[in-house]
């Protein structure tokens, strides 16, 4: 059976996606309902989780739940993107070839990317692929072509991740993903693919010729499998036994090359090539057998080569006696290369189905928004021209006390147009309505303003937490500057900022307007016959009611009337205009890869606006020339009635009601705006402070293991060597620093020896035998070690609990000198504190009993 090499799963941990994504679909896209999703979110956690424990099992409905996650992961790459300053998942995973040493490097990384996820999940696909294709029964040929398949596959794999790996992992990636590793993994898994089809042919006995070519291909890219997996960067990485397999199949097949084409060669009746050939084979698998030792799996094969060269010299000597030539005088074997890197096409499962579906790709909903803005953009500037006009309209009418005017020919009683505007102002609530929307705009913005406050406020924090735990670690802070990820919030901050103080300029005009018209407003607010008595009376003239200058004027204000109207229609039109976006942009998406969003959305608004643009132009121009024929007739008018010198006052006062008409009703709208608009600012900065407050939990997460990993490191660390033992504590010798003046170091004597006595022991330092403790110190003067004493001992009258056992035979006594202490240096200890002062007899004491001799009692 053949022996395949299958590469090891890299290792991750659980996650949980449900928050994070939750909260991005709820901040991002406006129209979704987040929990419309919750099922989409918990599917989505459970299959993570059923990738993790699935991996273990080689088959392929494992392989097909490594599918169905990876086309996931792919599917919401351009809905969901998990990145560190978008959404924050933080993806842990062990190096495949990690086997848990110390040295080892670093075998784990985490990065908050789905791109890096994507990576491992690939690496894990073509890994499984070659487990499976490795225990495929290779006596049988369905057997082989999936081995055949899985090979080629993964091999496709390893080298698009070879290409990819160092864009898609923004920092060192660990070993098995260095390029150089899964660059040598793919040339392994296509010579294995090349090995299944090698043992397909020769199950299904095709052609020597054919069988040695492909035999011959295998062993060229093992050989290229081999040169890659020694470079010196990945050389330790493998495990053991993989570099020797492989060197033992590159020569192997070599062999079996040598050997089929010997066969076509017997064939032709070249003899001598024959012989030539099946030496060569032999002495291959001979260096095979070395190569591989135990893992060598080409016994029979050699047996048969050892058979056919017997044979083949026998026929030789005794029939054909042909020369036999030399190796490399033989012609080439050639090539059949029959083996390719297949890269699966996506998606991979063949029932995958998007748990996202409803969701636009961002690239869609980002073109949306931009087409949103430009439609508003222009709805705006054609109403805002309308308005712009009209309210020029307003005013000169109101300057010319118009149509008021022409209706209070009487001198008394209030003019119909005033009773009409009266009503229409109270309808909208008069002035307390203004006053109500007045009193609740600065609350609005204080809430907005304290929103923004606190999602700066939770910026500096962390950054300066980031900064301060840099500059205490240096370079082993290895995370991304926190000033990188905040720069697109801090920026979306700023745009906040700055529209609240454009909106609190406005707030002050609006508020000035308010004050300069309050007391007309005022006046419009109470009952008719109140406003009659608030109005100055006029003489009468009743004699201009029917002349022709006011037949003209009220034409003209009737024409005013119908041009308002229209404007009314054309500008509902434009905030009502629909659109059609969503598929426009999905269909250029699919088929050029990206959304030309300017051209696209401009072609459309063109197509639609264009018409309105031109009616509001029209109704502009038409105004131009309307005001101009109410100007003339109003001059014929003022001179008709200028003998009247009463109706001043009381004009001027009209004047002012309907200036303060036109000046209710735009603060209303203003007001009404600038309260939607703080209404609407809220949820957009409670989106923020909530993308920040994600943001922050995940860097603190982050920051809190790469803080646990850090001081890991820093306790696993060894430690400096400690200083060198004193000599006078049993060690070799003291530095330079505390060492003693050499005029005041002990001199050095060998111990004394005595009839009886253990041979001497040449003991380590630390390291004494059984009953020994460290040595006392050489006594200045002559003195000796002193071996550790038993329970009891008196250190004062050493001897005081023994016999007197006399001196020893033929030394007539060892005499121990007079102490005279030690002296008082630095670097000894006194020695009333540290030893006793010695007071031997004159004729010396014997040595205590050492171990091993009869008195061990004190052992």
């Amino acid at each position: 059976m053949a022996m395949y090499l299958s590469v090891p799963l890299k290792k991750t941990y659980d996650v949980d996606f449900v928050k994070p994504l939750r909260s991005f679909i709820q901040n991002t896209f406006s129209s979704a309902e987040p929990d419309d999703y919750n099922t989409a979110l918990s599917e989505f956690n459970k299959l993570r989780n059923l990738m993790i424990t699935k991996s273990v099992d080689k088959h392929e409905s494992a392989l097909e739940v490594l599918y169905r996650y990876y086309d996931q992961l792919v599917a919401i790459e351009n809905k969901l993107p998990i990145t560190e300053n978008q959404i924050r998942v933080q993806f842990k995973w062990k190096d495949a070839f990690d086997v848990g040493s110390f040295l080892s490097g670093k075998r784990s990384l985490a990065i908050a990317s789905g791109a890096y996820e994507k990576v491992c999940m690939l690496f894990n696909i073509a890994a499984l692929q070659s487990q499976i294709a490795s225990i495929q029964n290779s006596d049988s040929d369905e057997g082989l072509k999936t081995a055949a398949k899985y090979f080629q596959q993964s091999c496709g794999i390893y080298g698009h991740l070879k290409d990819i790996v160092m864009s898609h992992v923004q920092q060192d990636p660990t070993p098995d993903l260095n390029p150089d590793t899964v660059s040598a993994l793919s040339s392994l898994m296509l010579a294995q693919g090349q090995e299944a089809f090698y043992r397909k042919a020769t199950n299904d006995k095709m052609k020597d010729a054919m069988i040695a070519k492909l035999a011959y291909q295998t062993s060229e890219l093992y050989a290229d499998a081999m040169k890659l997996m020694q470079l010196a960067s990945i050389r330790e990485l493998w495990p053991k036994d993989w570099i020797s397999t492989v060197a033992m199949k590159q020569a192997a097949f070599h062999a079996m090359a040598e050997y089929y084409q010997s066969q076509v060669s017997a064939q032709a009746k070249n003899y001598g090539e024959e012989i030539s050939r099946l030496q060569h084979a032999n002495e291959l698998l001979v260096a095979s057998q070395t190569r591989g030792g135990t893992t060598f799996g080409f016994r029979n094969e050699l047996a048969k080569v050892q058979r056919g060269l017997e044979a083949a010299r026998k026929d030789n000597d005794f029939i054909y006696h042909e020369k036999v030539p030399e190796v490399k005088n033989l012609p080439p074997i050639g090539k059949a290369a029959i083996a390719k890197p297949l890269l699966p096409t996506a998606p991979f499962s063949k029932n995958f189905q998007d748990l996202f579906g409803k969701l636009v790709p961002l690239p869609v909903h980002e073109a949306l928004i931009a087409f949103e803005n430009r439609k508003a953009l222009i709805a705006n500037t054609e109403i805002g021209r309308l308005r712009e006009a009209t309210q020029l309209m307003n005013g000169v009418l109101s300057s010319l006390n118009l149509p008021a005017a022409i209706e209070d020919l009487s001198g008394q009683s209030v003019p119909q147009s005033v009773i009409e505007k009266g009503d229409q102002l109270k309808q909208c609530g008069g002035l307390d309505y203004i006053n109500k929307l007045m009193s609740d705009l600065p609350e609005l913005l204080q809430r907005n303003r304290e929103i923004l406050d606190e999602c700066n406020r939770q910026l500096d924090d962390e950054e300066k937490s980031d900064n301060q735990l840099r500059e205490q670690f240096k370079e082993r802070w290895t995370r991304t500057k926190s000033e990188v990820l905040t720069k697109p919030m801090r920026e979306e901050g700023q745009k906040y900022g700055t529209i609240l103080n454009n909106a609190i300029q406005a707030d002050k005009i609006v508020h000035e307007k308010y004050e300069k018209h309050k007391n007309a407003i005022s006046i419009l607010s109470k009952p008719t016959a109140e406003m009659e008595k608030a109005l100055p009376s006029a003489s009468p003239g009743a004699a201009l009611q029917n002349s022709p200058v006011v037949q003209e004027l009220r034409k003209n204000m009737e024409g005013v009337e119908t041009l308002k109207a229209e404007r009314d229609v054309v500008e509902t039109e434009l905030k009502d205009a629909k659109f059609d976006m969503t598929s426009k942009f999905m269909r250029a998406l699919a088929e050029e890869g990206l959304i030309n969003e300017e051209s696209i959305s401009n072609e459309e608004l063109d197509r639609v606006f264009a018409p309105l643009r031109m009616q509001v132009s029209d109704s502009i121009h038409r105004q131009e020339t309307l005001l101009a024929l109410i100007q003339n007739a109003n001059t014929d008018f003022c001179n008709a009635k200028s003998s009247n010198q009463s109706a001043a006052s009381r004009e001027s006062m009209l004047k002012d009601l309907a200036s303060g008409f036109d000046m209710y009703m735009e603060l209303k709208g203003n007001l009404e705006e600038g309260t939607k608009f703080y209404n609407d600012l809220t949820p957009l900065l409670v989106r923020l402070q909530s993308k920040i407050s994600d943001f922050c939990f995940a860097r603190k997460t982050e920051k809190d293991e790469l803080m646990s990993d850090l001081q890991k490191q820093i306790a696993n660390t060894p430690t400096q060597a400690p200083p060198t033992t004193p000599k006078y504590q049993g060690g070799p010798g003291t530095s330079s620093a505390s060492a003693p003046p050499a005029s005041s170091a002990p001199p050095s004597h060998p111990p004394p020896s005595y009839p009886g006595q253990p041979p001497q022991q040449n003991y380590a330092p630390g390291s004494y035998g059984a009953g020994w403790n460290a040595p006392y110190p050489q006594q200045p003067g002559g003195g000796y070690p002193m071996p550790a004493m038993p329970a009891g001992y008196n250190s004062y009258n050493p001897y005081m609990s023994y016999p007197q056992q006399g001196p020893p035979p033929s030394q007539g006594g060892y005499s121990y000198p007079q102490q005279q202490g030690y002296p008082q240096q630095q670097g000894y200890p006194q020695q009333q504190q540290g030893y006793p002062q010695n007071n031997y007899p004159q004729g010396g004491y014997p040595a205590p009993p050492y171990p091993n001799q009869q008195n061990q009692q004190w052992r």
